[in-house]
C-alpha cells in the first residue's frame, strides 16, 4: 500500500481533530493489534519535532483512526508550513506509512 498525499491547515491556538478510516484494496482494513503515530517537523531531514499528534486507533474492526491536538499544543507551534507522516505499526512490528503531506499552520490572533 503506498502512502497518500493530504496536505492540511491547522489553526495556531484551536483544538484539531481528524477522523481517518483506513481501507486496503476497497475494504475497510482490521488494525486489531495496530498502533498509529504521527509527527510534523519543519523539513523532511531536522531532528526537531514541531508537533506531536496524539493518535488512537478508535475502531479496530472499522479501520479508523482519530488524530488530534490540544489547543494548548497547536498553539506552541509557530506559523508556517510542515511536514508530517502518519504510520501504523503491526503487532509483528511491520510499519507502514498511511499518509503524508504539509501541515500549514494559520497564526492566532486571539490568544
Amino acid at each position: 500500500m503506498a502512502a497518500g498525499t493530504y496536505n492540511f491547515i491547522l489553526d495556531q491556538g484551536a483544538t484539531f481533530s481528524r477522523q481517518l478510516t483506513v481501507k486496503d484494496n476497497g475494504s475497510v482494513m482490521n488494525l486489531t493489534g495496530y498502533s498509529v503515530a504521527s509527527k510534523m517537523r519543519s523539513t523532511h531531514d531536522t531532528s526537531t519535532v514541531a508537533g506531536t499528534f496524539a493518535c488512537t486507533i478508535s475502531n479496530a474492526t472499522g479501520g479508523v483512526i482519530t488524530i488530534s491536538m490540544t489547543n494548548s499544543v497547536t498553539g506552541a507551534i509557530e506559523e508556517g508550513i510542515y511536514v508530517y507522516d502518519l504510520e501504523i505499526t503491526s503487532g509483528a512490528g511491520v510499519v507502514t506509512r498511511l499518509m503524508e503531506g504539509t501541515v500549514t499552520v494559520n497564526p492566532e490572533v486571539t490568544r
